[in-house]
């Protein structure tokens, strides 16, 4: 799978950030699933960020831990459904742009385009660096390849 090297640079990093994507969003969707299969939820998330070797004393950590007490099975089910859908996504969208196919590029652009109003809600309900930076990067992707797909047109 190697991109024509005619191609622009900035496809291939697109390409790879979905697929990095893609992997994170796998395994996350595969550790839900992996909960579900635990009695006790906090136990088994304490028991991971052991594994994971993460600060247990974390405040975000341990508020994420104290909330899965309060998830429903079935909600955890459609979040690690909803988690591969997405893995899926990036991963076709990776390999698209990898190949340097068109509809890849269309498909990007429309994915993209279609979550920046709800990146826009979550900033506006909790502003966080990280939400403004993947807002901006996303942003950023959408016009580039905009641009190429206009470019190639004329």
């Amino acid at each position: 799978m190697h991109m024509k090297l005619k191609e622009p640079a900035g496809l291939f990093l697109i390409a790879l950030m979905k697929l990095l994507s893609a992997g994170l969003l796998a395994a996350i969707g595969f550790g839900v699933f992996h909960l579900l299969k635990s009695d006790d939820l906090e136990k088994t998330a304490h028991h991971m960020v052991a594994i994971l070797n993460l600060d247990p004393k974390n405040l975000f950590i341990n508020s994420m831990i104290d909330k899965l007490g309060d998830v429903h099975p079935s909600q955890l089910k459609k979040i690690g459904f909803g988690t591969l859908f997405y893995s899926l996504l990036y991963l076709i969208e990776g390999i698209g742009l990898l190949k340097a196919k068109r509809w890849a590029e269309y498909m990007t652009v429309i994915i993209t385009a279609s979550l920046l109003p709800i990146e826009i809600i979550e900033i506006i309900k909790k502003v966080g660096i990280l939400k403004i930076s993947a807002l901006i990067i996303n942003i950023i992707i959408v016009i580039y390849l905009i641009y190429i797909l206009s470019r190639r047109r004329k």
